[in-house]
């Protein structure tokens, strides 16, 4: 069970998705360190599915099409708020000498960001209800369950880290240097569309 678990999981991180692209966005917009907090924004969102589908909230939401609707519907809203706000962002200065990003968002900001795209992605709901419901089971061991939401929790946090550094890297960087306004645009209109494609379907 547990591997099954973990593949599926790791499936569901490496598919693009609203994760990987703000992951993407945060890491190239503004620095590596940005990028990792947003890591751990995601992180903490996994815990919180993780929780309420322990705690059997699993089965209420499953059962209400109205929750099922509103956090859609959340998350459809929150997704083409951030593609507005990078799409209109402005391009963020460098540093030549030291080659190194001004942060202009802080670390819990950054945080928050990860916490609210992963929790109110119906996606991410809809996955971790299916995999609690046809894979794991409401009577799972306390200690299965702390291993599970640890290698759950820690894939994520790391997963996501890796982007963050590789989209760091000098050689990369640098090729996004001169392409900034397009990029941040690319990704909000990336994040409109995902948010209106997840409203409407």
């Amino acid at each position: 069970m547990i591997a099954t678990v973990s593949v599926a999981h790791l499936i569901a991180l490496i598919s693009p998705g609203p994760d990987f692209v703000v992951a993407c966005r945060n890491a190239i917009q503004y620095s590596r360190k940005i990028g990792l907090w947003t890591a751990v924004g995601f992180g903490i969102g996994v815990c919180f599915h993780l929780t309420y589908a322990y705690f059997g909230l699993t089965w209420v939401v499953s059962q209400s099409a109205f929750l099922l609707m509103l956090m859609k519907y959340q998350g459809a809203v929150y997704l083409i708020y951030l593609g507005i706000s990078s799409f209109f962002s402005k391009i963020t200065k460098i540093e030549l000498e030291t080659s190194q990003r001004i942060q202009n968002i802080k670390w819990y900001a950054a945080i928050r960001m990860g916490l609210l795209t992963n929790l109110l992605n119906p996606k991410a709901t809809l996955f971790f209800l299916s995999l609690f419901t046809l894979v794991v089971g409401p009577k799972v061991d306390p200690t299965l369950m702390a291993l599970l939401a640890f290698i759950l929790v820690s894939t994520t946090v790391l997963w996501f880290s890796l982007v963050a550094v590789f989209l760091t890297q000098q050689k990369i960087r640098n090729l996004f240097l001169g392409k900034q306004k397009e990029i941040n645009q690319l990704f909000g209109v990336i994040l409109v569309v995902v948010g209106i494609s997840i409203g409407l379907f």
